[in-house]
């Protein structure tokens, strides 16, 4: 025996939305003849009455108008449905989640954020900044979508992508006596006003030993946490320091270049590293953001390295 099917659902929709038959079978691209013929099966499937044939028109019957009530509450579900599936198509009122060093939320991720969300307007995307090790716990915990980090160590239940490295730079305050030299050696340092990160940062403890190997001697007269705070700092003129160059050249481009910046004759690799959580669902629009910031990133480091030809 021939059961419902959503065609003989169409059929009844068209001809009770029509002004006729001939109106249903244009809407539907079939023919009179066939409407006729499936609706006379609908009837005896449903066993009940759904028009009143008068004169060769069709008129709905008092069950024919209680069914059709409820085939209109199915397409409105149906209709919903189609709605909700083009909202997650294009990313309507979709989240990313972001777990980063203070360093990139400042000034790495606003630029990238910005072409993002130029192509993606309806996205909503939460920054979380935050310092190691509470970064480390959060990568492990899956607490994000996407994370990144100044390390290429890979935190458990991740996975490590190099977006690229790039060297250390000295800072120092517009007028300094360093700012008539292209590139910095160590011996440069030499009894200057130095500021420093903090003792437990791989950063502090890479630069001392470098200083040390060169016998050099510098005159310590700050520590802060923050690459940040040191360019804060040194802008202010007490002192000069070493940090990463995106940092560095946001503040030299927000101080209008009265914070200097010059190259280092020595290495000083800083790398940013993606870090992707893989116990977290799969996520196109995530992969979208990643892309994003594969392409900015390689804008950036160029961008970063013509200006420091040109300091």
């Amino acid at each position: 025996m021939q059961s419902l099917s959503w065609r003989h659902i169409e059929i009844f929709r068209a001809v009770m939305t029509t002004p006729n038959l001939t109106e249903a079978a244009i809407v539907l691209n079939t023919s009179q003849p066939t409407i006729s013929r499936e609706l006379a099966r609908l009837e005896h499937l449903l066993q009940f009455k759904l028009f009143d044939r008068i004169k060769g028109r069709l008129k709905p019957t008092a069950q024919g108008l209680r069914f059709f009530e409820e085939v209109e509450r199915s397409y409105y579900g149906l209709d919903r449905i189609k709605n909700s599936a083009q909202t997650i198509r294009h990313f309507d009122n979709a989240q990313i989640s972001i777990i980063c060093l203070p360093a990139f939320a400042q000034s790495l991720l606003p630029q990238i954020c910005q072409l993002f969300m130029k192509d993606y307007p309806e996205v909503n995307l939460t920054v979380i900044p935050q310092e190691s090790p509470v970064l480390e716990e959060w990568l492990s915990a899956q607490r994000y979508d996407v994370g990144l980090t100044e390390h290429l160590q890979t935190p458990a239940g991740t996975e490590q992508i190099t977006l690229g490295s790039l060297n250390e730079v000295c800072v120092l305050p517009k007028g300094h006596p360093l700012e008539k030299k292209p590139i910095l050696s160590p011996i440069d340092f030499q009894n200057q006003r130095f500021i420093s990160l903090s003792l437990t940062d791989n950063y502090r403890q890479m630069i001392d030993t470098i200083f040390s190997q060169h016998r050099i001697n510098r005159k310590m007269v700050m520590e802060t946490h923050s690459a940040s705070s040191i360019c804060a700092m040194a802008l202010k003129g007490i002192g000069i320091s070493i940090v990463n160059p995106i940092t560095a050249q946001d503040f030299h481009n927000q101080s209008n270049g009265k914070l200097v910046i010059r190259p280092l004759s020595f290495s000083i690799p800083f790398t940013v590293s993606l870090i992707k959580p893989i116990h977290r669902p799969s996520s196109q629009l995530s992969e979208i953001f990643i892309q994003y910031l594969q392409q900015s990133f390689k804008r950036i480091e160029h961008n970063l390295t013509s200006a420091l030809l040109h300091q």
